[in-house]
This record gives C-alpha cells, sequence and structure tokens, in this order.
C-alpha cells in the first residue's frame, strides 16, 4: 500500500499545484467566457503530485472501506463536481439531466460544483479520509491522475458491477482499462481530456503544421509556439513525436524529451508555456500553432474560421475526469445508479451537447445529432475509431517519479 503523508509537498510539487491554479487546467476563468448556445466549457484539472511516504493510509487496497449502505432508505446522493461541469437550462438554475434522474428513480442529487482544483478539493476531504471518516459525499470527479492517488491509497471504494450494467456495455473502448484502474474497478470517466495540436490558418501564412515535430522544428514558426504547462501533456505529445510511449517509457526517454523541448526554449521557437490562456495567442495570431485542449478548439472553431486542430500521425495525450465514491460514502448503491445513468445514450448526448467534451460513452451518436448534429459529427467530442485508436494515456508515476520529473519540467518552463 502507498504510504501517505499529510500537508507535506516538496518545493517543487508546491510550484507545480502554483502553476495549475494560476494558469493550468485549474484556472477556471474559460469556464465563464466559453459558453456558446449548446455550451462548451472545458473540464480542468490541476496537475502536481501529492503526498509520499509517512504514515499508512486508513482503509484497504482492495474495495475501500465501505459504510452501511442507506441507499434504501435514504433517497438522497451527494455530488461534488467541477465548476460548469454539468448541463443547464436557460435559466441558469435548473440541471435538466439531474431532474430527469430524480423523476424516475425518485433519488435527489445534491449537486455541489465545490471541486476548483484537484490539489485544493483533495485538501479538504484528505482528514476524514485519512482517519476513515465519511466525506460527507457519495459521489466525486477528480482527473485520473488524483483518482489513481485515491485507489492506491485505498480511499475509495469497489464498485458493484451489478450496478452498472449501462456503463459496463457502453463504455468507449479507449478508456476501459487505465493502468491505475484495470478494468474500472473503482471508477468511470465522466468526460475525456484530448490534447491536439491547434493552429491559425491566418497566421501560419502557407505553412504546413501536422506534427510536434513541425511545431519544435520548422524556423518559419520561431517564436509563435506555444506549449502547455501541464507536463503531461507537453512531455507527453513529444515522447510519442519521438517514437515513444508515455505508457511505457524510462527516465531516460523523459529526459530526452524534456531536452528536445529546452533546445526550443533556448532557440527561441517556443514563445511561451501557458494555460488556457493560450486561446487568446491563438485567436490574435501570437501563437501561429500550440499544444491545446480540444474543449478549447470546439469553441474557438465555431468563434473564427481562421482556428483548427490537426491529430499528429504519432498520435495525441488523453486523460479522463473520473467519478469515484469514497470511502464511508451512505449512499453507495444510489451513486452507482447515477454513474450508470450517464452512461445511457440520452443523458450522455444532453451532456455532451452543453459541455462540448469527449464523451466516453458508446452509441450516443444518434441521441446528440437529434440536439446537435455538429456536435455528433465533431471527432473531438466523438472520436471515431481512426481518432481513437491515435489515443495515448501518461502512465501512473510514483511519488519519486513525480518529484523527480515535476523538477525537471519546472526548470523547463521557468516555473
Amino acid at each position: 500500500m502507498e504510504q501517505y503523508e499529510p500537508d507535506r509537498l516538496t518545493p517543487v510539487q508546491a510550484a507545480a499545484v502554483r502553476r495549475s491554479l494560476r494558469n493550468g487546467r485549474a484556472a477556471l476563468t474559460r469556464r465563464s467566457l466559453l459558453r456558446a448556445s449548446a455550451g462548451g466549457a472545458l473540464a480542468l484539472g490541476g496537475a502536481g503530485a501529492l503526498g509520499g511516504c509517512g504514515i499508512p493510509a486508513a482503509g484497504k487496497t482492495e474495495g475501500g472501506t465501505s459504510a452501511e449502505d442507506h441507499s434504501a432508505q435514504e433517497k438522497t446522493v451527494s455530488f461534488s463536481n467541477w465548476t460548469e461541469y454539468m448541463d443547464v437550462d436557460d435559466s441558469g438554475k435548473h440541471h435538466p439531466t439531474l431532474e430527469a434522474f430524480t423523476k424516475r428513480t425518485g433519488i435527489k442529487v445534491t449537486y455541489t460544483e465545490d471541486v476548483n482544483d484537484n490539489n485544493e478539493f483533495f485538501g479538504k476531504i484528505k482528514p476524514q479520509l485519512a482517519a476513515g471518516q465519511d466525506t460527507g459525499r457519495d459521489l466525486v470527479v477528480l482527473t485520473d491522475w488524483l483518482a489513481a492517488r485515491l485507489i492506491r491509497l485505498g480511499w475509495v471504494q469497489k464498485l458493484d458491477p451489478s450496478h452498472l450494467p449501462h456503463a459496463y456495455a457502453n463504455l468507449s473502448s479507449q478508456f476501459r482499462s487505465p493502468d491505475w484502474d484495470p478494468g474500472r474497478a473503482y471508477s468511470y470517466p465522466w468526460q475525456g481530456i484530448s490534447t491536439v495540436i491547434a493552429y491559425n490558418k491566418k497566421a501560419l501564412d502557407g505553412v504546413e503544421v501536422t506534427s510536434v515535430s513541425d511545431l519544435l522544428d520548422n524556423p518559419r514558426l520561431k517564436g509563435r509556439v506555444g506549449f502547455l504547462t501541464e507536463m503531461r501533456d507537453s512531455v507527453g505529445m513529444t515522447l510519442l513525436d519521438m517514437g515513444k510511449d508515455p505508457a511505457d517509457f524510462t527516465d531516460d526517454d523523459y529526459d530526452a524529451a524534456v531536452a528536445r523541448l529546452q533546445k526550443a526554449v533556448d532557440s527561441g521557437q517556443i514563445r511561451r508555456f501557458t494555460g488556457n490562456d493560450y486561446t487568446s495567442d491563438l485567436s490574435s495570431g501570437d501563437f501561429a500553432a500550440c499544444i491545446a485542449w480540444a474543449g478549447d478548439v470546439v469553441q474557438l472553431k465555431a468563434d473564427s474560421p481562421d482556428i483548427d486542430f490537426v491529430i499528429p500521425d504519432s498520435g495525441y495525450m488523453t486523460s479522463t475526469d473520473a467519478l469515484l465514491i469514497p470511502n464511508k460514502a451512505r449512499h453507495k448503491t444510489n451513486a452507482e445508479r447515477l454513474i450508470d445513468y450517464y452512461y445511457e445514450p440520452q443523458p450522455a448526448a444532453e451532456l455532451a451537447a452543453y459541455i462540448n467534451y469527449v464523451c466516453p460513452v458508446d452509441g450516443v451518436e444518434a441521441e446528440l445529432a437529434k440536439i446537435d448534429e455538429d456536435a455528433a459529427n465533431n471527432p473531438l467530442i466523438i472520436p471515431d475509431q481512426a481518432m481513437q485508436a491515435k489515443s495515448h494515456a501518461f502512465r501512473s508515476l510514483s511519488s519519486k517519479e513525480e518529484t523527480a520529473y515535476e523538477a525537471k519540467f519546472a526548470k523547463l518552463t521557468g516555473a
């Protein structure tokens, strides 16, 4: 079992947290700006690392620690999620899919948008989890690297497959078996997060961009290239370009990828590393091309005919925000029923039409087309088989690796 040491981050890890809060996926300024008629906010998660060695974790690695399930007597479920990560009606006061779930099942959902950053939220719930106590939440959404940490600590409950027939049947193949949760024993994706290459056609002025190599090596793009402050995205895309698998790489592979990025920094090829603020650089033409998150690209393309994207032949990075049931949750069965509900095509389509992120549910296209045909045909929302085949995930890191890798990346970015 991984050991847990409360309230101690290395200086490098703390710097990673600050980067995420300042301008990484945890910076939520885009959420209030990107809503179009069908919505379009991002699912953002912080980057960083938690814990190390210290006191043993409460709970068990196999199955977590359950409480007596009160689902049959108490028709309620407490759900904590990220801001702007649920469908909302025109009044801004109602969540149609949640209300439809309650109408069908009689289970009232207490829905709270209190996840603003992975590390910050972990700080809220870790005292109870470490002490083997109820967090007051039955269901939470956290980015996969933190989901992996909670599973290793034994702080989330093993799911009951008999309560998840739609989830089991309809989960997209690209998300079925991450190395940190083989077979999805403890988690299911809420939404997928794809990292691609975005470009401004006008700013490119005829330059062809099809790969990370083009970003790093084409002298005509010098000073007009952007990479992300999220280590897994920038290094992962570079590893792919170098023919390495982000799910199975060595320290030497990582160092080679960082060195390649460092060369582009030193030469002035890379203008800067950014969080979501790359969107303004791309729209203005200060960036001719950059590493970008697909949720942003969907909206930027809708706003400007000059913005487009490309999936490199080498592949692209994918991560997820995951649904988890914490230890000691009082309403485990109700939480599982809510997870399963969002793997039915109709509610999954309604959610996808609103938030415009990668839908992890197979068979949703027909329902989504009834709501938004463009979204149903958008590979950034519904990846086709060819795009799914190019999807790669960054492997899980030990605490030691996390510290070392973040230190090297912080030096690269100047953080």
